[in-house]
């Protein structure tokens, strides 16, 4: 948590890194070139004017999103279920489609499923035997040049003080398979739009979202080794603690020493 420490220091010393964008998108960057089809353009109509105007936006950290056609990871930290819509627009602001893996079972609800998938988004089957599959579509979609959404964390955060808690591999995973880069994405304030536990939206008075993006994550020396256990375990540990550097800029405030860790049956509970 050395590099957290850090982060938090260029915070608290009005460093360059208090610079925010607030609410303002660079013109040439709202419309990605590569998008295709009318479902996805039909959802960023709508949303995208939507979250305008309900929320205030500060954008940072926008010129670590590598440009389009070149296959990126990344990995946000999830404390709302409103937080996917705020990852999506930064995205979008900045020039990429992306593509979240998200539970399988959205794809079932009527229309929404149907939309969801027509959107080009993987499903992820949890606890089944073809859990695989959305990581191999993953990797797919990065080798054919996109942008991918893993939550490293797996799941909505669990940590009571909304930290990043321990995670999944899934991301690291990808990223070592592919060679691609890894962004760690914080976001802050969208717990206030809707709550992660009660669900309940509050829209008024206006809400401020964060997000931020991060340096790509050092995995350089992990590169081309084999997949073992303790290789996918440290660099699923540096994608969390870049993240975790992120957060604590947005938050300004300094981490926890050590992680959260959920136990496991709560973690397979939740994802059931």
């Amino acid at each position: 948590m050395l590099a957290t420490c850090a982060a938090f220091d260029r915070v608290s010393h009005g460093g360059t890194d208090q610079q925010l964008h607030v609410g303002k998108v660079v013109g040439a960057q709202v419309a990605p070139t590569e998008r295709k089809g009318v479902p996805l353009r039909l959802v960023a109509s709508v949303l995208r004017p939507t979250l305008i105007a309900l929320t205030g936006r500060r954008w940072n950290g926008g010129q670590h999103i590598p440009g389009q056609g070149d296959g990126v990871v990344v990995a946000p930290n999830h404390i709302s279920d409103f937080d996917p819509l705020t990852c999506a627009h930064f995205l979008w602001d900045h020039g990429r489609i992306p593509r979240f893996l998200g539970k399988e079972s959205l794809f079932r609800i009527p229309v929404l499923g149907r939309l969801i998938a027509a959107c080009g988004q993987i499903p992820v089957y949890r606890g089944k035997r073809e859990a695989g599959r959305a990581l191999v579509a993953a990797i797919a979609a990065v080798q054919a040049g996109q942008c991918v959404i893993i939550y490293p964390e797996g799941t909505l955060t669990k940590d009571p003080q909304m930290w990043p808690m321990a995670g999944k591999s899934g991301a690291a995973r990808v990223a070592l398979q592919t060679g691609c880069p890894v962004i760690p994405l914080a976001q802050w304030g969208q717990q206030n739009v809707m709550h992660p536990i009660s669900k309940r939206i509050r829209l008024f008075p206006r809400r401020t979202v964060h997000v931020r993006a991060g340096a790509p994550v050092d995995l350089d020396d992990l590169r081309g080794a084999a997949l073992s256990p303790a290789v996918l375990t440290e660099a699923a540990d540096r994608i969390l603690d870049a993240l975790t550097d992120e957060v604590a800029i947005l938050r300004g405030e300094r981490p926890p020493p050590t992680r959260f860790e959920l136990n496991r049956d709560d973690l397979n509970r939740d994802e059931g």
